[in-house]
């Protein structure tokens, strides 16, 4: 029989013009899928085959798993009873038993042949796409082969790809047999082998027609920074030039609107709003959000946003419908933007300015006149009075050096204060964290700080959560947790 297996595979190897060793695993898999038959429940087995002698031994195994990952005892078993049998083995290898050997003839070489062609055509699909990875065409081209369930299955050259119902434009209703355009999103890996998911919605793809339609950009005389969509109805892109005899949105655009026409052809009449990239974030914003004129901005650099100020007839257009410029404009910037009118906008201001001044008059003990001083120099919190340095203070001209020196000595002792305040309601939460079996001081305080103060903050938490905060290890962290959370089940 060991002569008859060597025999087969020397055929096939020959006769498939494979490796050897492909058609040894195309029979252990054959084997082992034969061997499982004899099974009721579910099993994974493995076959080895001597490549010498041709001799071949079956077994039946499960993977160690913790009691976390524990599934199937039919395919896993628990690290402890693993370790009964073999101290050495380790989380995720696998325990073995000798099985009894199927008689090869029982499955005959034709399901063998079947399972060889099946890894012979695996193998050629993967050299396909590795072959069109490599080329790194994300802008393919390709005919509707077929519609499954709403999803298209497109065909260019030797490769399928997939393009999903929630990747496609809105209200485009694709047919067998259309010609149409995507951009290579990713490239799953599934049982059935790799599949390629399209895109016709993603920002990408509007980069790539651009790229396609302005050779300029190809040639690095121009650049698309950034891109936003809002899919079959509107987009921005921001765009630069290298070569300052080139004007970028007019080369975009192209001659009588050729080029930006073929795009938005392409994109079902989505309408493309192309703007100069600017390398002040204020600027970019501008002009991101034109055609709507701004009057000022002011940067939240700690939040990432801008208040933005428009005149009460921009308000609407700076907005957009259903407010899509504004969120087009925030998509391409990377910044969170509050529109609004000049009225609105010293309103807030008002309020801001007011809760600061309070918060001097208050805390440092002064007059409004001083707070509403320092209002105006720019300061806006304790901090500032307390740090900035010495010379920035002298400059203001209502300030002497006496009665610099007294804020800066009033603000710091504020800051002190507070500062003692807070860390005796710390070491109130530290000493109900303390109770818990397992905690120590550090990681107390360390979940203190961060608003975990207490037994009931720390049961609401996750595992995941507990390791990012901490930097304990997932175990831990599952034991503290737990032992937070026994009042639940007393």
């Amino acid at each position: 029989m060991s002569r008859e297996v060597l025999l087969l595979v020397d055929v096939l190897a020959r006769e498939k013009n494979v490796d050897r060793e492909v058609v040894f695993g195309a029979l252990e898999s054959a084997l082992a899928s034969a061997t499982k038959k004899r099974f009721e429940d579910e099993a994974d087995v493995r076959v080895s085959i001597d490549r010498n002698t041709g001799e071949y031994e079956s077994f039946r195994r499960w993977q160690v798993m913790d009691d976390e990952t524990f599934e199937t005892p039919d395919l896993h078993i628990k690290l402890e009873q693993a370790q009964k049998s073999n101290p050495g083995v380790q989380l995720e290898e696998f325990v073995e038993e000798p099985l009894e050997s199927i008689d090869f003839g029982r499955i005959g070489a034709q399901a063998a042949k079947q399972v060889i062609f099946q890894k012979i055509r695996d193998a050629e699909r993967e050299q396909i796409l590795s072959d069109f990875m490599e080329r790194s065409e994300h802008l393919v081209s390709g005919t509707v082969k077929r519609l499954e369930r709403g999803n298209a299955i497109v065909e260019f050259g030797k490769i399928e790809a997939l393009l999903p119902r929630e990747q496609m434009i809105p209200k485009e209703n694709l047919r067998v047999g259309d010609r149409v355009r995507a951009y290579l999103l990713r490239v799953d890996r599934t049982v059935r082998g790799p599949q390629i998911v399209l895109s016709r919605v993603s920002p990408e793809f509007l980069v790539k027609l651009f790229e396609l339609e302005v050779p300029e950009i190809e040639e690095g005389l121009l650049e698309i920074v950034a891109a936003a969509r809002d899919p079959g109805s509107r987009a921005k892109i921001a765009v630069r030039t290298h070569d300052q005899r080139l004007d970028p949105i007019g080369t975009c655009v192209g001659m009588r609107g050729s080029r930006v026409q073929a795009v938005t052809n392409e994109l079902a009449g989505e309408r493309v709003d192309i703007v100069l990239w600017s390398e002040d974030p204020a600027t970019n914003v501008i002009n991101a959000l034109a055609p709507a004129d701004v009057t000022s901005i002011v940067v939240d650099e700690e939040q990432h946003s801008m208040d933005v100020v428009v005149e009460e007839e921009s308000l609407a257009q700076a907005i957009g419908r259903g407010g899509q410029n504004v969120r087009l404009a925030s998509q391409m910037t990377g910044w969170e933007l509050n529109i609004m009118t000049v009225e609105a906008f010293e309103a807030k201001s008002g309020q801001e300015t007011a809760k600061v001044r309070d918060l001097f008059i208050a805390k440092l003990d002064v007059d409004e006149e001083v707070a509403d001083i320092l209002v105006q120099e720019g300061f806006n919190t304790l901090e500032e009075v307390a740090y900035v340095p010495l010379d920035e203070m002298l400059e203001i001209e209502a300030f002497d050096e006496a009665t610099v020196e007294e804020l800066r000595s009033r603000a710091r002792n504020a800051l002190l204060t507070a500062a003692i305040a807070n860390e005796e309601e710390v070491e109130h939460h530290i000493e109900d964290l303390h109770k818990l079996d397992g905690m120590d001081d550090e990681t107390a305080r360390i979940l203190a700080s961060k608003d975990v103060g207490t037994q009931e903050a720390l049961a609401d938490l996750d595992v995941e959560e507990l390791v990012e905060m901490t930097g304990m290890d997932a175990e831990r962290a599952n034991a503290l947790i737990m032992a937070a959370r026994a009042p639940w089940f007393a």
